[in-house]
Formats: C-alpha cells, sequence, structure tokens
C-alpha cells in the first residue's frame, strides 16, 4: 500500500498552515511556493480538508487559511481520511462483504488488525509533533 500525493501533500500543507501561519491566514500561493505543489492541486486538496473541516478559508486582503482546530488536536490519521477515506490495506478489512471467500478466510484478521495498526500509528501523530520536527530540523519560518 502506498500513500498518494492527496495525503503526503495534505500533510505538507496543513504543517505549513500550523508552522507558517502561526494562527494567522496563509495564502494557498504561499503554501504552494513552500511546499512545491502546484496551487491547482492544493485548491483539490482544501475543498476535501474543509469539507472533513480541518481548516477555514478567510476571503479579503488578510484573507487565506487557518486550521479550524490547535496543531495537537489534528492527527495524520484526521488528514489521510480527509482527503483519502479510511485506511485499509484490502476492501475486506474496511467491512465489504463483496468478498464470497471473507467467512473462511485466514488471512482476513490479519489485513484488519494491520489496517487498525496503521490507523492507530497515525492516529498517535499530530501537526504539533509535525512543528516540534520543523523547529529540530531548523526550519526557517520567512517565506522562502
Amino acid at each position: 500500500m502506498r500513500l498518494t500525493t492527496l495525503s503526503r501533500y495534505g500533510t505538507r500543507a496543513l504543517f505549513d498552515i500550523a508552522y507558517y501561519g502561526q494562527g494567522e491566514a496563509v495564502r494557498a500561493s504561499e503554501i504552494a511556493k513552500r511546499q512545491k505543489i502546484s496551487l491547482n492541486y492544493i485548491g483539490q486538496i482544501f475543498l476535501k480538508l474543509k469539507r472533513a473541516g480541518l481548516i477555514k478559508s478567510h476571503r479579503g486582503r488578510s484573507g487565506g487559511y487557518v486550521l479550524s482546530s490547535k496543531p495537537d488536536d489534528i492527527t495524520l490519521l484526521a488528514i489521510i481520511e480527509a482527503v483519502e477515506g479510511p485506511i485499509t490495506l484490502v476492501s475486506c478489512a474496511n467491512g465489504h462483504k463483496n468478498c464470497t471467500f471473507v467467512e473462511s478466510c485466514v488471512t482476513h484478521e490479519v489485513w484488519v488488525k494491520a489496517s487498525q495498526m496503521m490507523a492507530d500509528y497515525f492516529g498517535g501523530i499530530t501537526l504539533k509533533d509535525l512543528i516540534d520536527q520543523g523547529r529540530i530540523l531548523g526550519l526557517t519560518r520567512e517565506a522562502s
């Protein structure tokens, strides 16, 4: 399983808002420049993040995007699920009953547990953790 660019770029974009915005609105064009993500693609990702209630947008001269919650309350799991849906290694691990073999499948529980372990792992990492990592890496808070 691979996470798509939706998850990776969505996480980087929310990190950018949290790290560089520090509570103030951040323009999508600034995020696109710093994170090297196309502005059009950021727009698509932000639609999903807004629908999930992770960000808010403000119009006008000092407009841009802000987090809807504190960085300690936004997990990577919430971001991934907002842009991609539930984390599942195989479709039957998400409760899909389209598999005729599920009742006698010896690996079904393996996939369910592995999917849950991944969800637990991503659910234990917050934007605050990424901010702390940004500080350790010495990322400057000035626009690049």
